[in-house]
């Protein structure tokens, strides 16, 4: 009956890794709804005539079920459930990036809902065409959405309405900084690379939304270009110190495919 009780069924999730166990078997880093992020072994999944092998994909929308009470659980059945072609090209490797970011920061089994539903979101949003002369802007907008909700999820954003030393109100007009290790300061005359209070308490209230990925989509792209510039680069600072990391290796392919 243990054994019974820990298979869970019609479990939502996303593939995010996956690497070679045997000779005809994978492991699977997955990112569930209710279990959080978990590993599993897809035991023949390399066979020519395993029904998993054109299903186990990344950046799709799946259903599983699995089982098993150990470190790796045992996928027993996967289902792709549509909704959106593959993304492609630099759509292609953000959804890579934003797969890195979750195996670097989330926890084994430690379940993100939300975080979930804002990563289905960003996929979606990955995976439409948009108007060519739009499309890299919407994508730049959605991952750094994404961003911001991971951190606020994992605890690593401070409040944007606030100092975070003093816990002093944002003065108006006033520009601020979000560092590693200080949070949210005001900015000296010599740091250009600053969000005016307003954008700041435009992100807070944001999040704060009851529909927070739609929410901050939106805010973020009502930055201007030179001030969604200044979140980008504050925000990178933030998440390669709490990953541990200088460069994020998605990030220096797509250096690399660039420089081609």
């Amino acid at each position: 009956m243990a054994g019974a009780a820990r298979r869970v069924a019609h479990e939502p999730a996303f593939v995010l890794h996956r690497y070679d166990w045997s000779e005809s078997s994978l492991i699977l880093e997955v990112f569930t709804r209710h279990h959080g992020r978990i590993a599993l072994v897809a035991k023949g999944a390399k066979r020519p005539s395993s029904n998993f092998r054109p299903v186990l994909l990344p950046l799709q929308p799946l259903q599983l079920a699995f089982g098993g009470d150990a470190e790796v659980r045992t996928l027993k059945s996967a289902e792709w459930m549509g909704g959106h072609v593959m993304p492609t090209g630099d759509a292609l490797m953000s959804g890579y990036y934003l797969n890195e970011l979750l195996l670097r920061l989330l926890a084994r089994e430690d379940a993100h809902p939300a975080l979930f539903d804002a990563y289905a979101a960003v996929v979606q949003v990955l995976g439409t065409p948009h108007d060519p002369a739009s499309q890299q802007a919407v994508q730049a907008s959605a991952l750094r959405a994404f961003e911001l909700l991971l951190l606020r999820e994992i605890g690593f954003l401070p409040d944007l309405d606030a100092q975070t030393l003093t816990l002093a109100p944002l003065v108006p007009g006033a520009r601020y900084l979000l560092l590693p290790e200080a949070g949210l300061r005001e900015a000296g005359d010599d740091e250009p690379a600053a969000l005016a209070a307003e954008g700041w308490q435009s992100l807070q209230r944001a999040l704060a939304d009851p529909a927070p990925f739609t929410r901050t989509l939106r805010a973020v792209a009502e930055l201007s270009a030179g001030t969604s510039g200044a979140l980008r680069s504050q925000l990178r600072q933030l998440l390669h110190y709490h990953c541990g990391v200088a460069q994020l290796r998605t990030r220096q392919m797509m250096r690399d495919l660039q420089d081609l």
